[in-house]
């Protein structure tokens, strides 16, 4: 069912739908300054918050939500679901105040990319503005296909990757921070699991850390845990985003199965909790 869904979220996925001029009417409907960054022929759009919200002791925080889609698909749980979330959630962030150390950027292009092309893919660029100027001690939270399900899945990509003692120690406690927080916001609802790449892609090939979070139904998880348990080539196959033997909530990616009717309140709720708590986190520099 559809109904918890509002009407600003069934513009944004309609066919016709301009996604980067109705996002940028979301965000100052809400009051929400932002700018629009255009690089290498993509658009993204970087909120900036007021500067008594950040505290230079503490990590910043950096939020990557993907605002494009696939071409003649609704793109409804990817990744208009977490937009929406984020949006939302920066216009609770503006009412705050106390710091809370977030950067959001909604990126574009992220559809264009793939695990052999990643240099072409949306987020790839700010990852290499983030090396080129230092940027390393970031927390980045990547939210993709938010919107469909009970249980959150932190992605297992860059846990077992080969790479240097440095980023390994600093993914570590990336990733330990993500799960705290997915351990308050849905206690024994939450788990571990290769997930198809998504913003993370880009700056993982550039050596910062970062992880992705998804949102699947507790059956499809489980189910899927077990696949992989049994044939780990499944794992890469969902990786790579090949559709066999994954969860139908990834199966439904890029097809006009991606539409309102197959998201979920409980997303909705369960995000609504993780970036709540994520607000306020700390983590000292």
């Amino acid at each position: 069912m559809d109904d918890f869904l509002t009407e600003d979220f069934r513009q944004f996925i309609a066919p016709e739908c301009d996604r980067k001029e109705y996002l940028e009417f979301w965000l100052r409907s809400f009051g929400i300054p932002f700018n629009e960054i255009h690089m290498e022929g993509k658009t993204h759009i970087y909120v900036h918050f007021p500067s008594s919200q950040y505290n230079p002791q503490f990590r910043i925080k950096t939020v990557l939500v993907h605002y494009d889609r696939s071409e003649g698909t609704p793109g409804a749980n990817d990744n208009s679901a977490a937009v929406y979330q984020v949006v939302k959630w920066a216009f609770r962030l503006m009412q705050r105040t106390r710091i809370h150390n977030i950067r959001i950027f909604f990126t574009d292009g992220e559809e264009c990319g793939s695990t052999a092309q990643v240099e072409n893919q949306g987020a790839f660029g700010i990852a290499q503005v983030y090396k080129r100027l230092g940027i390393l001690n970031d927390d980045v939270y990547v939210f993709d296909c938010c919107g469909r399900g009970d249980t959150l899945i932190l992605s297992t990509a860059g846990k077992w990757s080969r790479c240097s003692e440095s980023f390994r120690k600093r993914f570590d406690d990336l990733y330990e921070r993500a799960t705290e927080i997915a351990r308050r916001a849905a206690p024994s609802r939450w788990m571990q699991l290769p997930v198809p790449y998504s913003d993370n892609a880009g700056f993982l090939a550039t050596g910062i850390p970062a992880v992705a979070i998804t949102v699947l139904p507790s059956d499809e998880a489980t189910m899927y845990f077990k696949t992989i348990q049994r044939d780990s080539t499944i794992a890469k196959q969902a990786m790579a985003q090949h559709r066999n033997q994954v969860p139908m909530t990834w199966q439904f990616m890029h097809t006009e199965k991606d539409n309102a009717e197959s998201l979920t309140p409980e997303a909705f709720s369960i995000m609504e909790r993780y970036l709540d708590i994520l607000a306020d986190s700390v983590a000292l520099n």
